[in-house]
């Protein structure tokens, strides 16, 4: 008979890492320009609130990762605490979030591996990064987490290279926080958001992580701490080194930031770490997808487990094949909006379950921190991540009624 579960082969360090290689390779060369733009000066102040929204989603998350150790995070949590409807709704904000998370990754790649590649040579690039780390994740869980650790390595010596370079530099000048007006903070800290938003990954593999009740709650605030400090001290070093306006203006603000020579590591190690992102990214999309199609939310045959590998396979491939097609037809800035409001109202659903729990003051500041930041985005990824919800919920309906 065939196996039905997966299996458990990830310890703490193993689940820090990925949490690590989800949130790092995303915000730190995809994140601060476009952000620096909407806060200018106040880019730290929404560092900041991004972060308290952050902390208390991954308080809620970890709670209840302790109590449901199962794949597939708020999907489960919602369907277990507020319903089947809560929880089908946060799978499918999950999904359609990250999926766009992921071509962004795949575009990142190669935007710093290959920069002056015209089409249609990039988008066969991004399939192809996209088709080689499907492959990784389908050998084997134990595998993706030991390529996230060398991953993560080689980004964490990279920036700690680029940050003595920017330290040594001159100053670009302009204020180092400043409260800019009008929503512009707001829409940072929602764009700012994008790049925390990895821990959710540790608790979509609660199926995958020994001793979970215990290893899921330590490992989640230890991924986030660490990802806050690097962040701060890179945000800090780039509005010192390029001032507020050089920043926004930049494509790639930290290879911009570092000697000329120093720029191709940056680049490396920005293609590095957004392969890292990538990898655990596409992970944590194929067992909420799991967790869905085991339910029937999503097509019965995805909950297959690959008799020696032990991964949802199917599952993967699956999404290994929509990503591949996004990458090769998205804009990297729109993916970014609208995975952060799919990804907001995720957590929102993840906060709302946790207020089922004893201690409900941060869960509540969570859950109305992520409908604030979430309204805050730029209007056209709010209507973009509405009608994709919108078509989940229709979805839905007709599934309910047919049955």
């Amino acid at each position: 008979m065939p196996p039905t579960q997966l299996d458990r082969r990830l310890g703490l360090a193993d689940a820090v890492f990925l949490g690590l290689g989800s949130m790092i390779g995303a915000g730190v060369f995809a994140a601060f320009a476009p952000a620096a733009r909407a806060a200018g000066a106040g880019l730290l102040i929404a560092l900041v609130l991004a972060a308290v929204v952050a902390y208390c989603n991954a308080t809620s998350s970890a709670r209840l990762a302790a109590i449901h150790p199962e794949s597939g995070g708020t999907y489960v949590y919602g369907r277990e605490r507020l319903g089947e409807f809560w929880g089908y709704l946060a799978g499918w904000g999950f999904v359609t979030g990250k999926t766009a998370s992921c071509a962004a990754m795949a575009l990142t790649v190669v935007a710093y591996a290959a920069p002056g590649l015209g089409q249609p040579w990039r988008s066969l690039l991004a399939v192809a990064v996209v088709a080689a780390l499907t492959a990784v994740n389908y050998f084997g869980v134990h595998r993706s987490a030991l390529a996230t650790r060398v991953i993560v390595s080689c980004t964490l010596l990279v920036l700690l290279v680029s940050g003595a370079a920017m330290a040594a530099g001159p100053s670009g000048g302009g204020p180092l926080v400043a409260w800019p007006g009008g929503g512009g903070v707001l829409e940072a800290a929602g764009l700012l958001f994008f790049a925390f938003a990895g821990y959710a990954r540790l608790a979509t593999l609660g199926e995958e992580v020994r001793d979970p009740a215990r290893t899921i709650p330590r490992a989640i605030p230890l991924a986030l701490g660490i990802t806050l400090v690097v962040y701060a001290a890179v945000a800090v070093l780039l509005l010192v080194r390029l001032g507020p306006a050089a920043l926004a203006a930049s494509p790639d603000p930290i290879a911009a930031a570092v000697p000329g020579w120093l720029a191709p590591v940056v680049r490396a190690g920005a293609a590095i770490a957004a392969l890292g992102s990538l990898l655990a990214l596409i992970l944590g999309v194929s067992r909420t997808t799991l967790a869905m199609s085991r339910d029937g939310h999503l097509p019965r045959f995805l909950a297959a487990v690959h008799p020696r590998h032990r991964v949802p396979h199917r599952a993967e491939l699956a999404v290994g094949l929509v990503v591949a097609v996004l990458a090769a037809t998205i804009d990297l800035r729109a993916a970014i909006g609208f995975s952060s409001f799919a990804v907001l109202t995720y957590y929102a659903i993840a906060n709302a379950a946790a207020l089922t729990l004893k201690g409900k003051v941060r869960a509540a500041l969570g859950l109305a921190g992520c409908v604030v930041l979430a309204f805050s985005l730029p209007l056209p990824s709010v209507l973009a991540g509405g009608t994709a919800l919108l078509l989940g919920v229709l979805a839905y309906g007709v599934r309910r009624i047919r049955r």
